[in-house]
């Protein structure tokens, strides 16, 4: 699939800074749009519509400044908001309207049908992605005219599917040949490699940045990804209904005993943003790509070691064990 205009020539490596609940901020945003990966925010992580109004106009603002002081606008990658299209998103109209009157240049949509931001994003120019956990969601999301594909497989941070990369990947681009970005447990420049050969476009990482200088992330949460291994990570629906995964001793430090975790037992439910929030606010979510987290360094100074493991794994040689080799 050919890559869209917009983020053509203007990354540092084939990546995308997933929207994290509650840590992905302004700051995140802009930093890793100037480092060369595309940075995107969850719009309900502005408390009102007012906030996003101010934290919208303040990214295009900064990103705007960067490319006029280069004369082009490749001087920087693009950013993305994510918007939640599920019924107890009360606020799911007003973001919208902000989006378009920024015109955003990329809107990631999860929990629903995006029929309707498809149109209304399509009109201004901007694309659409859909995260997806299985295939037949892909097909629906490939229906309403989505541009991009974001497979969500499992070992992600948050909500996340039980489907491996490899599968999940292989299977949706055996029928979709639009953009398709992977998640799941990807942590460094191999990790995005991994997701080209398998035939992602993009590289989809979140957990990596939570642990920076500029997430919002509480310190202790920062502390608490450098300690986990994929060992500690739970995989449940307990916190909010819907399955995700978090680290373990977040989940004991909210009383949770690890044998009454298991996913697929319905509690949990929320009943509108303010619920989902005071769930994610102490229960920390990570996904299985810690293990191989072990510093916070700046964004700038992340982006640039990716890069450098990226490029090295492009140039890995070929196994000795082949015949000619």
């Amino acid at each position: 699939m050919p890559i869209p205009t917009v983020f053509k020539g203007r990354l540092s490596l084939p990546a995308i800074a997933a929207p994290m609940f509650l840590v992905s901020g302004p700051d995140l945003v802009i930093e890793t749009c100037k480092a060369g990966v595309a940075g995107t925010f969850p719009t309900l992580n502005a408390r009102t519509p007012a906030q996003l109004d101010e934290w919208l106009e303040r990214i295009g603002g900064a990103l705007g400044a960067l490319g006029a002081a280069g004369g082009r606008a490749s001087a920087h990658a693009p950013y993305g908001v994510n918007l939640i299209l599920h019924a107890t998103n009360p606020r799911l109209a007003d973001d919208l309207a902000l989006v378009e009157r920024h015109r955003v240049p990329f809107v990631i949509t999860s929990l629903g049908h995006p029929d309707e931001v498809v149109e209304r994003v399509h009109a201004y120019g901007g694309l659409v992605f859909s995260d997806v956990i299985h295939a037949q969601h892909a097909r629906k999301a490939a229906a309403a005219g989505v541009d991009g594909i974001i497979a969500v497989a499992s070992g992600a941070g948050g909500h996340a599917g039980t489907q491996s990369a490899i599968s999940l990947a292989r299977e949706i681009r055996a029928f979709w040949h639009g953009v398709l970005v992977l998640a799941g447990a990807i942590s460094d420049g191999a990790g995005v490699r991994a997701a080209e050969v398998l035939g992602a476009d993009f590289a989809y990482m979140g957990t990596r940045f939570i642990a920076t200088r500029e997430s919002m992330a509480d310190a202790a949460y920062k502390a608490m990804l450098l300690e986990c291994t994929a060992a500690e990570i739970v995989y449940t629906d307990v916190i909010s209904g819907t399955n995700a995964n978090f680290m373990w001793p977040s989940l004991a430090q909210a009383g949770f005993e690890r044998a009454a975790l298991s996913a697929g037992t319905g509690k949990g439910k929320i009943h509108g943003i303010a619920d989902e929030a005071r769930a994610w606010r102490d229960v920390w979510s990570a996904g299985h790509g810690v293990s191989t987290i072990h510093d916070l360094p700046a964004v700038a100074d992340l982006v640039e070691r990716l890069a450098r493991e990226y490029r090295a794994a492009c140039d890995l040689p070929a196994s000795p064990a082949l015949r000619g080799g």
